[in-house]
């Protein structure tokens, strides 16, 4: 019975990994969209989204059963539930990388407001904590989980970098207004899929130690 559910188990995280794959790819195409001026690329995030959409129901689905059926306890208890939580967070960072393609449309519609540097680079940095998140969820690393968590610091202050350059072409250019805004949106939208990173990072500290680091209580 055991051995049955440990390949439940694997089968369970193998999903993950496969959906966290998917998730990587929005990101990428939905960024390449805006930097390249490619409409035609956000087609492929939505078509995208409706593979993640299926994994969302379908680990779940995996998890409660397992849940019933296996009553599990301890370290395989908090590995499914950890599993919950990481679906939805994977979940949600298809949604942003949906808006991030959304936000785009609107954007391309006008000619460019600006080079875009900062944007690229504060993508490039989520997609790296979101790679990194279920490598340390895979390998049950807390080290790079932690890791992780400070690397957000550095998203929010791009975030925020980028907020007062594109204020400044609004109060100098009302023409300038919507195309900032959509570029300010985006940048929202990428900070919210590093925060998505960093709660898988809190669950794999959780489904390791069995601490609960969310709102600093690890300290």
């Amino acid at each position: 019975m055991e051995r049955i559910f440990d390949i439940e188990l694997k089968e369970l995280k193998d999903k993950l990994v496969h959906m966290s794959r998917i998730a990587e790819k929005m990101i990428e195409i939905s960024l390449c969209g805006l930097v390249e001026r490619n409409k035609e690329l956000a087609s492929q995030v939505f078509e995208y989204e409706q593979e993640v959409n299926r994994l969302h129901i379908e680990i779940d689905e995996l998890c409660i059963k397992l849940l019933a059926l296996r009553q599990p306890i301890a370290a395989d208890l908090r590995f499914i539930t950890a599993a919950m939580k990481i679906n939805s967070e994977l979940e949600r960072i298809g949604d942003q990388s949906v808006n991030i393609s959304e936000n785009t449309a609107i954007y391309l519609d006008h000619p460019p407001l600006k080079p875009l540097i900062d944007l690229p680079r504060m993508a490039n940095i989520t997609k790296e904590m979101v790679i990194d998140s279920l490598i340390s969820f895979v390998n049950e690393d807390v080290g790079l989980a932690h890791a992780i968590l400070r690397r957000d610091d550095e998203v929010d202050n791009l975030r925020n970098q980028i907020f007062r350059e594109l204020l400044t072409y609004m109060l100098s250019d009302a023409t300038a207004i919507q195309r900032a805004l959509c570029l300010i949106l985006i940048s929202r939208n990428i900070e919210r899929i590093a925060d998505h990173a960093t709660n898988i990072c809190e669950d794999v500290v959780f489904m390791t130690l069995g601490k609960d680091i969310r709102h600093h209580m690890g300290k």
